[in-house]
């Protein structure tokens, strides 16, 4: 199976920069925690400070960014593992593509066939290495993976730079969390993991829920991951989900876009400094 990227259909190479993008994984040990929507809401955010982006719907057994998005692509993941399309022929674009206002590209699973799920390693590999060549075409690359620790997503993972694990308070939430910082540490050294908290009702609360688990991976694994940030419950994020836009897109002064936004900012200013801090 060939994702290799091809021309454009009058011949053109795709438009390629000499610096690769900063590609960031967004992860979770459980569903149910907001992932899909952090990932669709910083591609707004990157987008809004001017960042070409593509968001990758990596969860490969039920994707969903498309539904979040209200978006109806023509293809996807699937035809391109089929042989059927180029990678980059099967990106569709949100709020004009990237480039625009809040505007980025999206390249689709198929939604909630689990198709992907059963994806043979060397396939999850060589799409993971392609995904990385597609991030030449872009500033930023937010893959939106499945939840939990299967071996695929931990491939998709270590294709990434950095790795933002969303959690919540929920005791579930904070073990699975632990879990998949201790599994990348181990499968992926090099990934730089950053812990979000989501939906949380204080910024004390959601400081607290943060300190357990950088607590205990300073315990146990020898290392304290930065935290990017803390998103507040906000019953603006349900009404933009039920009308399948971004936040950003609908209200960007919501407590939860603004919030969001210092997420992204802190990925963006993430480096030395927040490697430093995580030693």
């Amino acid at each position: 199976m060939n994702f290799a990227l091809g021309k454009k259909p009058d011949g053109r190479t795709p438009r390629s920069r000499v610096t690769p993008a900063t590609v960031i994984a967004v992860a979770s040990g459980k569903g149910g925690v907001g992932k899909t929507w952090m990932s669709c809401t910083l591609a707004a955010c990157f987008a809004k400070m001017g960042r070409r982006t593509l968001l990758v719907d990596g969860d490969l057994g039920l994707a969903n960014v498309d539904v979040q998005l209200g978006i109806a692509p023509e293809t996807d993941l699937a035809a391109v593992i089929a042989g059927w399309v180029e990678l980059e022929d099967a990106v569709t674009k949100v709020n004009g593509g990237a480039g625009s206002p809040v505007g980025f590209d999206v390249l689709p699973g198929r939604s909630g066939s689990g198709a992907l799920a059963g994806l043979p390693a060397e396939e999850a590999s060589r799409l993971a290495a392609s995904l990385t060549a597609l991030a030449l075409q872009y500033d930023t690359v937010l893959v939106d993976l499945g939840a939990g620790i299967e071996d695929n997503v931990m491939r998709l993972a270590r294709a990434c730079d950095r790795c933002l694990i969303v959690a919540n308070d929920e005791p579930t939430s904070m073990t699975d969390a632990y879990a998949f910082i201790k599994v990348l540490r181990g499968y992926a050294p090099s990934v730089q993991p950053w812990i979000s908290i989501n939906m949380a009702d204080t910024r004390v609360a959601g400081r607290r829920t943060y300190e357990a688990l950088a607590r205990a991976s300073q315990t146990f694994l020898g290392f304290r991951p930065p935290m990017a940030g803390i998103v507040l419950r906000d019953p603006k994020v349900r009404e933009a989900i039920r009308q399948q836009k971004t936040i950003i897109s609908m209200d960007p002064q919501a407590q939860a876009a603004l919030d969001a936004a210092q997420i992204a900012e802190a990925l963006i200013r993430g480096g030395a400094e927040s490697i430093a801090q995580s030693a």
